[in-house]
């Protein structure tokens, strides 16, 4: 690490603030130039530590993002992040979202959300051991919303962001991903009515769920496990799109083998 543990904490602090005043931060890596990943990390643990202390959130679910290469170019960060998902960030399916005050450059993201029944601990996590923990999967937006102004970010910024999360909402369906292609599902968005985007689950590291399987190993080697009844949000298949109050997002998830399903919100 290139950082102090007082670093960490100080800059979890400031994050938290940010959040907290809906204002955004110059990048941490133009102000500390030897920070890692390792740091991010320890950063976004203790930006963490003050939405629970301060705020009484828990952690409901895990989060993987950057998983797709047009993501990633997207962004300009060329490796998938993760962070945690709180109480707070769960909103219901058809929701009416807050835009001020609540988030700060938000964009919103069509993916597939795993929803676990079984732990995934350690650090050699397979497919099929996904697939076994897994309750079902559902389509979900994520809106994602970055303390880092101007979402001029590398890696290290956007973990100690906390992969840069905002809000989600889930979809009601409950699917059981035994037997499909995920890679084949499709998701197609729509944004104040009109179709915006579309992108294959193939588009997350091939497959959904080899993008979980990252996850739990990853974090796994700070051991940290994905826990059963947690939501792992898998990542977008489609770039993020901006919005703003006013706006109405929505999407369809597809494929052989399920019935269509579908997740909306709209923002204030």
């Amino acid at each position: 690490m290139g950082l102090t543990d007082a670093q960490h904490q100080e800059l979890g602090a400031t994050l938290y603030q940010a959040l907290r005043t809906g204002t955004s931060l110059a990048p941490l890596t133009d102000s500390y130039a030897t920070i890692d990943i390792e740091d991010g990390y320890h950063i976004s643990r203790a930006m963490l530590a003050c939405r629970m202390s301060d705020n009484n959130e828990t952690v409901v679910g895990k989060k993987i993002g950057a998983t797709s290469d047009v993501v990633q170019k997207m962004l300009g960060v060329f490796q998938p992040d993760f962070g945690f998902l709180t109480n707070t960030m769960a909103y219901a399916n058809g929701a009416d979202i807050p835009v001020a005050g609540n988030l700060i450059q938000p964009r919103a993201e069509g993916e597939i959300a795993f929803v676990l029944k079984q732990d995934l601990r350690g650090t050699e996590i397979t497919e099929d051991d996904v697939l076994r923990a897994t309750d079902y999967i559902t389509p979900c937006f994520e809106v994602v919303d970055s303390r880092i102004h101007d979402w001029k970010i590398k890696i290290q910024d956007t973990v100690a962001d906390n992969a840069s999360c905002g809000v989600y909402v889930l979809g009601d369906e409950r699917i059981d991903p035994n037997g499909l292609n995920l890679a084949a599902l499709e998701i197609e968005v729509f944004k104040n009515g009109q179709p915006l985007s579309r992108g294959f689950g193939s588009a997350v590291q091939g497959n959904p769920l080899t993008a979980v399987v990252w996850l739990a190993n990853t974090l796994g080697a700070f051991n940290i496990p994905l826990l059963a009844g947690e939501v792992i949000l898998s990542g977008s298949v489609v770039p993020l799109e901006p919005v703003i109050a006013g706006d109405r997002m929505s999407l369809n998830l597809t494929g052989e083998g399920i019935t269509p399903a579908t997740v909306s919100c709209q923002f204030f």
